[in-house]
């Protein structure tokens, strides 16, 4: 089934709180929504958005967001559905415009990606994820301005951990292993306390061959984020067919340390 079809307003929210003293509106769910995609909630962001939107349907935020949780979850068809169908009452948004300019380049309409990044930063290119999303179109596009666009961002959001985890995040799906990894280590001098970050750390260093280090990294999330199920996922993989080579790795850059 279509998880587009999913996406009406009268979706169901699974509740995290049992606090009855809490007033759950907008604000409350559009704190949830957050704090789910701060986490890599994906789905769960996805469904908090959904709710701030049965509160109100004019939150652009909440439109953008579930753009972008869609593109987070690789359902690229998808945001691009909910991009058009959220730009036909908000046809200026540029974090909108911006989204959907993703969603495009990672659907490969390269052309149609750039031009909807142009829209979004001629209507208000001063935020980090303006510039975040034009580096994604940039790199599906194989351009070397690309790197111009990811250092914007972080100059826009000085000392916050979240873009530049999102830049290693966009770098990694496009196979630049070794950016991602930079990026990961750049967001976890800033917070090493995200369970999150150590995941992204770990996956990098394993695309790289650095299992012995993603082996730390992956452990460091069981203890910072117990109920992450993908350190659990990431280290069984680690641990299949093929151990006693990848052993061999993890001593080996012991003893180069």
């Amino acid at each position: 089934m279509s998880r587009f079809s999913n996406l009406e307003l009268n979706s169901e929210f699974e509740e995290s709180s049992n606090t009855e003293s809490v007033i759950k509106d907008e604000g409350y769910y559009l704190g949830e929504a957050k704090s789910a995609f701060e986490s890599g909630r994906f789905e769960r962001g996805l469904r908090a958005y959904a709710k701030v939107l049965e509160f109100n349907p004019r939150n652009t935020t909440a439109w953008t967001g579930q753009v972008r949780m869609l593109i987070e979850l690789g359902e690229f068809r998808e945001a691009k559905l909910w991009a058009d169908k959220a730009l036909e009452t908000f046809s200026n948004e540029s974090e909108l415009l911006a989204a959907k300019a993703v969603a495009l380049g990672r659907l490969g309409d390269l052309k149609a990606a750039l031009a909807f990044s142009d829209a979004s930063i001629e209507e208000r290119g001063n935020t980090p994820y303006i510039w975040l999303a034009r580096g994604d179109v940039l790199l599906a596009r194989k351009e070397k301005r690309a790197e111009y666009s990811f250092n914007k961002a972080l100059l826009l959001a000085p000392n916050d951990w979240f873009f530049p985890w999102l830049i290693s995040r966009v770098h990694f799906f496009y196979k630049k292993f070794s950016v991602a990894l930079k990026m990961a280590q750049l967001a976890l001098s800033v917070d090493g306390s995200r369970g999150v970050i150590w995941l992204q750390l770990g996956r990098s260093q394993q695309a790289l061959g650095l299992a012995g280090m993603a082996v730390n990294s992956f452990e460091q999330v069981r203890q910072l984020d117990p109920a992450c199920f993908e350190a659990e996922a990431e280290l069984t993989r680690l641990f299949r067919p093929g151990l006693a080579a990848r052993l061999r790795n993890y001593w080996r850059e012991l003893f180069h340390r």
